[in-house]
């Protein structure tokens, strides 16, 4: 299947949030759609919208014949949200970290209205020989990280909850590092690094 990454005027590479109380966190968001032609990935600017409602439909207009749609937004090289449309309605949301809606606007509005946190810590550790992945590649989670929202929202794009969970939690690994990670797993590697690269 063909793939392309493309750009417009309404998304822009690398933005600079604001966040209510005057700091200033670098924030990346890239879109990622799955269509008739195979993936594509754009980068989408937040900048200004409002609520979830509105980031959805930034979302969805991206690739509006899409049969799955994810968002990964990554903030100062401390968090990740990742969104997830399938044929454009049924949003999904996952944050790395609850302290991401504490510290940003742009992390409210992504994840302020999730209450359910994600598989804690303990389950995670007791469950991780369900992965599929080699024990030497598998990840440490961080006791320190409060994951929040549906951590199994990419199951059936072959990333189980633990293994999602435990990339979030490696130490040293940055939020950049588990989007690259997800996608190449997913299938749309080549686009999202193309998109970085552009």
């Amino acid at each position: 299947m063909a793939h392309r990454a493309r750009r417009s005027s309404r998304y822009r590479h690398s933005l600079k949030t604001k966040v209510a109380w005057g700091e200033i966190l670098s924030t990346f968001a890239a879109a990622v759609g799955r269509g008739k032609n195979g993936w594509t990935a754009s980068e989408l600017d937040l900048t200004g919208l409002a609520d979830i409602d509105e980031v959805v439909d930034a979302l969805r207009d991206v690739e509006p014949d899409a049969d799955v749609a994810l968002l990964f937004v990554e903030s100062d090289d401390q968090y990740l949200a990742i969104l997830r449309l399938d044929e454009g309605d049924d949003l999904r949301v996952f944050g790395s970290d609850s302290a991401f809606a504490e510290e940003s606007r742009i992390g409210s509005v992504l994840l302020g209205e999730i209450e359910a946190p994600a598989l804690e810590i303990d389950e995670l550790t007791s469950s991780a020989a369900a992965d599929d992945e080699d024990d030497e590649d598998r990840p440490s989670a961080d006791p320190d990280a409060d994951p929040v929202g549906d951590a199994d929202l990419l199951n059936d794009l072959g990333i189980t909850s633990q293994r999602l969970l435990g990339l979030c939690g490696k130490e040293g690994m940055l939020p950049s590092d588990v989007t690259a990670e997800i996608c190449q797993k997913v299938g749309c590697g080549d686009e999202m690094e193309e998109l970085r690269e552009a």
